[in-house]
């Protein structure tokens, strides 16, 4: 038995891992009937799932080998053997256009890895700390803000030297400021909630408030912001490749596609129009879906 003033036991009991596993499927589940009220966005998520799956079976959608090269058949227009023809090399386009889509993908993966987690961390401390370490960051962020990102990448690309990899960091350096605004933004809303104050009160250092509270209510707006960047980075790649200072031959690259078909392009239009398309393509479906996920994720920024 318990007093008239007692509540019973079970009311104590926090959810269990059943039910926090329940409420997040339930929450995906809503979050992906949002999505699909939205015909461009699920469009441009089967262009981003085409994509990751060319770059895995890139090697059984194809029998040749995108590297070799063969002379005597040099600018064949596109036919059964060859579906979109082949290049100054003999090199048939459509394999490498599949097995360039490995190449987008890697540069896209690793951009994103190296700059969410820069961009979050730094604008979270600085709008959540304030003071000199808010002036401090933002006017490091305010520096690479003030250069074209193109044309900071091909700064910092030409200071690194030609390569994929050099590629990858001198575009993940001129990626992370507008992350950093954004979540610096999401941060100063929050510094001041209620539950952050609560928190507060209970002894909570800066870095657990930061790590556990601040951080994880500014990843949504910022994987918004990476996926609607993802079109940047994807044309900034085939800059560099196009100019020589991102993937070099023999690598299937777009853009160095693009670069070295330029000279053909009147007589052979097929080797600079496959890599100019699938740019565009893979572009505009990273676009299409971030604005989907951006109304998913974020509501009150699309309205």
């Amino acid at each position: 038995m318990t007093s008239s003033g007692a509540r019973p036991k079970s009311w104590l009991k926090t959810d269990t891992p059943k039910d926090a596993f329940q409420a997040s499927v339930q929450q995906l589940y809503q979050g992906w009937r949002r999505f699909t009220i939205h015909p461009l966005g699920l469009l441009g998520l089967g262009i981003i799932l085409l994509l990751i799956a060319t770059a895995i079976a890139a090697p059984w959608l194809t029998p040749y080998d995108p590297a070799a090269q063969d002379m005597m058949g040099r600018l064949q227009p596109p036919s059964a053997a060859h579906w979109l023809g082949t290049d100054e090399f003999g090199r048939d386009v459509f394999t490498r256009v599949v097995y360039g889509a490995r190449t987008t993908l890697y540069i896209i993966m690793l951009v994103t890895i190296i700059v969410a987690p820069i961009g979050l961390i730094i604008g979270a401390c600085a709008g959540y700390l304030g003071g000199w370490a808010d002036e401090v960051l933002m006017r490091v962020t305010d520096i690479f803000l003030s250069f074209p990102g193109l044309v900071l990448a091909l700064g910092f690309a030409a200071a690194l030297g030609p390569g994929i990899t050099n590629a990858i960091i001198a575009i993940a350096l001129t990626a992370w400021p507008p992350m950093a605004r954004l979540a610096r933004a999401e941060a100063l809303s929050l510094r001041n909630a209620d539950f952050i104050a609560a928190v507060r009160l209970q002894g909570a250092s800066r870095t657990r408030i930061i790590t556990r509270h601040i951080l994880p209510m500014c990843l949504p707006s910022v994987i918004v912001r990476i996926t609607l960047n993802m079109a940047g980075v994807i044309l900034t790649a085939a800059g560099l490749g196009f100019l020589g200072l991102g993937a070099q031959p023999p690598m299937a690259e777009w853009g160095a596609m693009v670069s070295t078909g330029r000279e053909y392009m009147l007589d052979s239009p097929w080797v600079v129009a496959a890599p100019g398309i699938a740019i565009a393509v893979v572009s505009l479906a990273f676009n299409l879906a971030g604005d989907a996920l951006r109304d998913v994720l974020d509501p009150k920024g699309g309205e």
